[in-house]
């Protein structure tokens, strides 16, 4: 994953950590300070997030342990690879668009930040500039040409 995505994830964890779960505690005693538990939804409701949350943090502690920061400042060359920014032609509608090629937990569509094990990605990880790929969409296979590859 590249340094800024391990960062975001260690936000949210701290987040968690020290906001989240104080509050869903502080929700359940609250709850229980209301009586019977058996019909407090608002018990119920608060158990379910602290579990949320739990799962969560154990989740990321998990991901930032294990996980690889990579650069791609460092990285160099005409192929396409982790950390690309690529420019593409929508060959169909002749739409130009950048995407990095990121970790799986950093992903974000929104922000053109493409997983690695995305069709798109896949299918762009070897090219260079002046390839065209196809890839398979639900609406039929897309084809894409490479303008460029770029590291920054």
């Amino acid at each position: 994953m590249t340094g800024p995505g391990l960062q975001r994830l260690e936000e949210e964890l701290r987040n968690l950590k020290a906001t989240e779960r104080p509050a869903v505690i502080r929700a359940i005693a609250e709850a229980r300070s209301h009586g019977d538990l058996s019909e407090n939804a608002e018990y119920h409701a608060a158990r379910e997030r602290q579990s949320f949350i739990e799962g969560r943090i154990a989740e990321l502690e998990e991901i930032i342990s294990s996980a690889e920061v990579i650069d791609p400042s460092m990285l160099s060359g005409e192929h396409v690879k982790f950390g690309a920014h690529v420019k593409l032609l929508d060959e169909e509608t002749e739409k130009e668009a950048t995407y990095q090629i990121v970790g799986v937990h950093e992903a974000d569509i929104k922000l053109r930040r493409l997983s690695i094990s995305s069709p798109l990605a896949k299918a762009l990880i070897g090219k260079k500039p002046g390839d065209t790929i196809s890839v398979p969409a639900p609406g039929g296979d897309r084809s894409y040409e490479i303008l460029s590859v770029t590291f920054s």
